[in-house]
This record gives structure tokens, C-alpha cells and sequence, in this order.
């Protein structure tokens, strides 16, 4: 069969090397695989499969520096991991069996039990075997933290199987952003970057492994391990298995464009991905380890850990290349030595389309005139309700900006002048939360209006104070200190003096939010701040580099640059203890909301191009971002950031119509938590419109007002005094405030 296109040229920046312990791992994996059952009987595989795909292979590419025991131990993973997707394909997928499906998948949990000792059910069948025997084998040489994210990730990998299915049973193909978030579980990547810990000995310190910058370096070796594979088999998934779960399928369908077409843009994305790697690694990895005081050895772990990365995403390249289980015709030229150790070497390509691509994320010049913002067609299903305490509101969210400082110059903070009491009323952001919470009383109007005043307020001072002098230390700084006013334990325990508007407006906001909140919803709901903060250092760390973000890192670090765990974790309080945490964690429930936040936060992006890109110089805008990655013109990129921000709108509703009730189903939920959760997406819908509304009337974004603003601050201006400071001083400045 002719291959539906021409593989395109991949960007392999690094040697595949073989481990010289492959032929000993393809003698114990047979063995293996035949004890567990998976090849004569099974009717999934016979051992010709075995030998044609030869894992071992890919093992020896992917980890070529552990010894020989666990090299055949890692193989075996691999081993089983694929024999369950043929095996799922198969029993499950090929004859539509969700409800069986389930049912298979629900037991697999139960061997992987935290503690090494427990029991575990009898295997029915050879993936409970084999995952019996491998769980056994390997958690006793890794830590509880280590065992209880490989678990979590495992049943990823075999949970979101379901999501797959159920995209087959609706013939329905994902949207680029739904189908990067979802490939990341179901593909097995994370899971890999599991076992790279174990084979590299490598663990990585439980104190960091949260952190963003060992996130980043997962999810990104994640999306080039899965793009890789959607590009080598297309043939076989698209044309011969009639699956719709394929980045190059999602591109072709999103973007209207050919086969080869949707394969180059795939491999672009592929590329982009595998430098925001080498970004993350050579840029913020060193300085997590400082930041974090690691030790010599935790750090060196660390470092080990990204390289066992890096080795994988070469050796992967290489085995996709010789597998007869891909589309790879051509891929190898001419055989070096038909897997001699050391041959890969000549396989490292540096090609011109990616480092052009890499050169303009960098190149970007700022503050060029646009023009008004182009605004595209919006799809808006749900009804716009507004607070009848709206007009109170507005008049108590200036007295409180002028009351916490906010609205006059910083101590100690040049060019901190950034809102005046006209700025604030021509936001008017709480016309934004009367949408948002129409239901609300006038006190919890107040609330809603000063925190979101409270966040907007820092995403504009931050740029200015932190971003144009380039004092990343500076906004760390701040940040350590923000968290010292939102105490969990005793809300009303001793805070430090507040030395400016953003410290002051937390600490009153954290006392009158917290307080009634228990435990469990006030962890979460600073944790949401917090992320919230943490994105600026991010914003303020690709400002300084003048690089234009990833596109996919930027969707997903906008979703917290834009305050959305926040507001989510606002909506919530109250509920969380009539709705079960793991339906909160769950597919369908974070599917929902990043829909919700991505139609919102691409609309922001829409609607403030020219603020952003012409007065600001930011390069923080998802037209921008597509511009660079597409190098395409201004109004092509608005076509495609509005596609994509609808397709999120498209997606929040079939999640809610058809997802939601599988999810209760499912879950065995009763009628008082379906309804808590109907009522959750109902506050969403209100969300969503309220934002497009504040959006159409504020005058934010109008560029008389722009130009108004920046005719203002070039004006010669008297400065505003800051007030006295020190100990014991805040009084005054508030009295000073509320007299200017």
C-alpha cells in the first residue's frame, strides 16, 4: 500500500545509542510474554508479532546505558503495554464494547497496589499477569512517591482508553488542544517518563518533581513521543484501524489542509516541542535545583533524569525508523549496519525549517503598530445575566482600590503608577463579576468585583515594574512574600506589614474569603493564587528573552496567567463536599473547564491584540503565538485563533451534553451530586458569558482610550507621593490614600 505521504524531515539534535545488552533482553522478553500468555492462544499475537516489532529494540534505543537486568525488566513493560493496546483494540475498541471496556479496565488498579506486600486479585487474563508480575518486580527499588505517580500515570494510560472508544463510537475527532491534553494519557508517555527514572536510576526528588520546570520537561518529551508515533502511523491507525485519535487526522480536520500538509505542521509542532525541552532544561532546570537547595546528589539526579529523557526521544526516532509495526518506508536511506551499536549516530539532523523556526520565536520586534484589533465571529450560546448590585458595586470596588493603595504610586517602585481612578472605573470589572455571579449578594458581589480587581491590578503592574527593568528577582521576591498573607491554619493569625497595594488588597481579601472556608477548599483555593503569580515570573522570564512561547506551552500557561484556577476554585467553595475530589481530578470535570478557560482567554487574546502587541510590547498573545509558529500575517492568525476558540466553546457543550452523563454513570452518582455538578456547569456558561460581555463594553481595549493612556503617562506629570512606611505606618497610608 503507498504511504498517504512523505515522512517530512525530523529534527534529531542528539546520537541514538544502542545498549549492548539488547539480544539478552529479546531472549527474556519471548520467554516473558509467553509465561504471561500474550502470544500462542491469546489471539492477539504470535511470536512472529513479537520478533517483527522487537521492543527489545526500542528498549536498547530508549535506555541504552542500564544493565542488562534492567533492560529485560523495562522491556517487559513495554511489552505489556502494547500487547494491551492490541489486546483493547481488539476485545474492545473494534466491537464498540464500552461498557466491557470499563469493566476490564476497572479491575486494573488492583495490582498496583502502594504497598509491596498487599495481595492482588487472581489475573483473569495476560494484562492483569503481567501486570501483577511487572508492579512486583519493580516498586520495591522505588520510593512511595515514585510508586504512587507511576500508578497514576499507568491508570492514565489505561483509563483514557475509554476516551478513545468513545471518540470511535461518535466518529468524532478532537480539537487540537483537546486532543494534546488527552494524547499525553492515553499515548503512555508520562508512563515512560516513569520508567526513565527507574532504568536511569534516577528518581526524582519528591520536592521538585511538582514544579514547572519538571513538568514542562515530562509534558513536552510526552507531546514529541506521541506526535512521533502519529506520524509514523497514520497508515496503519487512520487507514487500516479507523481510528480518529492521530495529530495529522486532528490537523487536516482543523485546519482544512492535505494529508502531507497536516504531516509537515505536525512535525513542526513536533520540533517546536523538543526546543521548548532544550529551553526548559538549559534555562529553568539549573535554576529550580538552586532555587530549591538541592544537593549534589538530588541535583545530579535531576540532570540525569532530562537526560534519560533527551536518549529516549532519539532512540524512539531510531526504532520507529526499522519497527515493522510503522509507516517508515524510506525513513533509513541507506542501513549503516542494520542496528550495529553506535550506528545512530549518523542519524542527527539539524534541518533548516527548525532552526528558522527557533530564530523567529526570538526575533520578534516589539511595539509595531497593528492597528485596532481584529474581532472575528464569536459563538456565545448561553444568556447574559447581570447582578442587580452591579451599580454598588462599582462605587465600592473604587473605595477599596483607593483603601488598599492601589490607585497611587508604589514605596520604593519606580514607574509603579499604573491605575488612577479613571483606569479602574473604564475596566470596570465589576461588570465582569456581575456577569460572572448574578445570583450573588451584594457583599459576595464586593468580593467577586476586588478580586478580580486585585488580579488585574497585578497582571498590569507586574510588566511594567518587573518586566521593562528586567528584575525577575524582584517579582520573585514578591512572590515568596504574597503567600505570607494567606495563612491556612488561623486566618486571622499575625500577617508581616503589608508594603504595598498588592500585599495590603490580598491580606483584606484572604481574611473575608477564608474565613468561612474548611480546611480542604482554603488549601486549594491559595494554591490557585499561587499558580496564578507563579505564571507572571513566567511571563516576565519570555519578556526578557524577547521568545515568543511554544504553542502549546503558552495555551497552557496562559490558562494561569489568566487567573482561571482561581476563579474555578471561587466557584467551587461551598460544593466540594458534596462532590467526591476524584470527580473534581476527573477527565470529563478538568475537560470541561479548560474548555471554559481556553474560549475565555483566546477571546481576551482576540479582543486585546493591540493593547498587548502595539502599546505594551508583549509577546504574550495567542494570535502572535500563531503568527511565529504558522509564519503567517496578522488576519490569517486571527482566523485561526477564533477557529480554535469556538471549537472550545463546541467542545464545553459536548462534554456537558455527552460526557457529564457518562461521567455519573460511571460514578454511580446520586441525584443531590448530579445536580451540585449541573449547577457547575451552569456557573460556567455564566463565566463565559459574562467575560465576552465585559470584553464588548469595557473600554479596556478601545484604542482612543489606548492612545488617551499613553499621551497620559508621556506627559509631564507631579509624582505620587507613596507615604511614609515602615512599622506601624500602614495606617497612615491608607488615610493618605483615601484623601488623593
Amino acid at each position: 500500500m503507498a504511504q498517504p505521504f512523505v515522512l517530512p524531515e525530523f529534527y534529531v539534535p542528539y546520537p541514538a545509542r544502542l545498549n549492548p545488552h539488547v539480544d539478552a533482553a529479546r531472549a527474556h522478553t519471548k520467554v516473558w510474554a509467553r509465561r504471561m500468555g500474550m502470544l500462542e492462544g491469546s489471539g492477539i499475537w504470535e511470536e512472529h508479532d513479537l520478533d517483527s516489532h522487537d521492543y527489545a529494540l526500542l528498549c536498547a534505543y530508549t535506555h541504552p546505558d542500564c544493565d542488562a537486568e534492567a533492560l529485560s525488566l523495562v522491556t517487559d513493560w513495554y511489552v505489556w503495554v502494547f500487547f494491551f493496546d492490541d489486546h483493547f483494540l481488539e476485545v474492545f475498541k473494534r466491537t464498540q464494547d464500552r461498557e466491557g471496556g470499563k469493566a476490564y479496565l476497572d479491575r486494573l488498579p488492583a495490582f498496583m497496589p502502594t504497598d509491596p506486600g498487599a495481595r492482588v486479585p487472581e489475573p483473569e487474563n495476560p494484562v492483569e499477569a503481567g501486570l501483577a508480575d511487572l508492579w512486583a518486580r519493580t516498586v520495591p527499588s522505588m520510593s512511595p512517591a515514585w510508586r504512587e505517580r507511576f500508578a497514576v500515570a499507568t491508570e492514565n494510560l489505561l483509563n483514557e482508553s475509554l476516551w478513545e472508544l468513545s471518540n470511535i463510537n461518535e466518529g468524532r475527532v478532537a480539537n487540537p488542544v483537546e486532543y494534546i491534553e488527552m494524547r499525553r494519557k492515553v499515548g503512555g508517555a508520562p508512563w515512560s517518563a516513569g520508567l526513565v527514572e527507574f532504568a536511569a536510576g534516577a528518581e526524582v526528588p519528591e520536592s521538585v518533581a511538582g514544579s514547572r520546570p519538571l513538568r514542562v520537561l515530562r509534558d513536552t518529551f510526552s507531546d514529541a513521543v506521541h506526535l512521533r508515533n502519529d506520524l509514523f502511523s497514520y497508515q496503519r491507525e487512520v487507514e487500516d484501524e479507523g481510528e480518529n485519535s492521530n495529530g495529522v487526522l486532528v490537523l487536516e480536520r482543523f485546519l482544512d489542509c492535505s494529508t502531507q500538509e497536516a504531516a509537515d505542521t505536525i512535525n513542526d509542532l513536533l520540533t517546536s516541542r523538543l526546543q521548548q525541552f532544550e529551553h526548559t532544561a538549559l534555562t529553568e532546570v539549573p535554576a529550580l535545583c538552586v532555587e530549591k537547595g538541592l544537593g549534589p546528589q538530588d541535583a545530579a539526579a535531576v540532570l540525569a533524569y532530562a537526560k534519560g529523557l533527551q536518549d529516549w526521544q532519539s532512540g524512539g526516532h531510531e526504532w520507529h525508523m526499522r519497527s515493522s509495526r510503522y509507516m517508515n518506508e524510506g525513513a533509513l536511506g541507506a542501513d549503516p549496519g542494520g542496528g550495529a551499536f553506535g550506528m545512530a549516530a549518523a542519524s542527527i539532523r539539524l534541518t533548516p525549517r527548525a532552526e528558522t523556526a527557533r530564530w523567529r520565536g526570538f526575533s520578534h520586534v516589539p511595539h509595531q503598530p497593528v492597528g485596532p484589533s481584529l474581532m472575528p465571529h464569536i459563538e456565545m450560546p448561553f444568556e447574559l445575566t447581570l447582578n442587580p448590585h452591579l451599580e454598588g458595586a462599582r462605587e465600592r470596588c473604587v473605595e477599596w482600590c483607593h483603601a488598599m493603595g492601589m490607585l497611587q504610586a508604589q514605596p520604593g517602585q519606580p514607574g509603579s503608577h499604573v491605575w488612577d481612578e479613571r483606569r479602574l472605573r473604564d475596566i470596570d470589572l465589576p461588570l465582569c463579576a456581575a456577569g460572572i455571579h448574578p445570583g450573588a449578594d451584594a457583599d459576595a458581589m464586593d468580593l467577586a468585583s476586588q478580586w478580580l480587581a486585585w488580579g488585574t491590578y497585578g497582571d498590569d503592574l507586574y510588566p511594567v515594574v518587573y518586566g521593562r527593568t528586567r528584575d525577575l528577582a524582584g517579582a520573585r521576591a514578591q512572590n515568596r512574600r504574597l503567600p505570607l498573607f494567606m495563612p491556612l491554619d488561623d486566618v486571622y493569625a499575625p500577617m508581616p506589614e503589608p508594603v504595598n497595594g498588592m500585599e495590603r488588597g490580598l491580606a483584606d481579601l484572604w481574611r473575608r474569603t477564608a474565613a468561612p472556608m474548611n480546611d480542604a477548599d482554603r488549601a486549594e483555593f491559595r494554591r490557585s493564587v499561587e499558580v496564578m503569580i507563579e505564571s507572571w515570573e513566567w511571563e516576565l522570564a519570555n519578556q526578557a528573552q524577547n521568545r515568543i512561547p511554544d504553542p502549546v506551552d503558552y495555551i497552557e500557561m496562559r490558562r494561569a496567567t489568566f487567573g482561571s484556577d482561581m476563579t474555578m476554585a471561587l466557584g467551587r467553595i461551598g460544593q466540594g463536599n458534596r462532590v467526591p475530589p476524584e470527580i473534581w481530578r476527573s477527565g470529563p470535570v478538568r475537560s470541561l473547564e479548560n474548555a471554559a478557560v481556553d474560549f475565555a482567554m483566546l477571546m481576551n487574546d482576540l479582543f486585546s491584540y493591540q493593547k498587548e502587541i502595539e502599546f505594551e510590547g508583549e509577546v504574550h498573545n495567542c494570535s502572535l503565538v500563531v503568527q511565529n509558529f504558522f509564519d503567517v500575517d496578522y488576519p490569517t492568525a486571527v482566523e485561526i485563533t477564533a477557529d480554535l476558540m469556538n471549537s472550545r466553546m463546541r467542545q464545553f457543550q459536548h462534554v456537558a451534553a455527552h460526557e457529564f452523563p457518562v461521567l455519573y454513570d460511571d460514578f454511580r452518582l446520586d441525584a443531590e451530586t448530579r445536580a451540585v455538578l449541573d449547577g457547575y456547569v451552569g456557573q460556567l456558561q455564566h463565566w463565559m458569558a459574562a467575560i465576552l460581555n465585559w470584553h464588548r463594553e469595557c473600554r479596556r481595549y478601545q484604542e482612543e482610550v489606548l492612545l488617551d493612556l499613553r499621551a497620559r503617562e508621556t506627559s509631564p506629570v507631579v509624582p505620587s507621593l507613596g507615604g511614609p512606611t515602615g512599622l506601624g505606618t500602614s495606617a497612615a497610608r491608607v488615610a493618605t490614600a483615601l484623601a488623593s
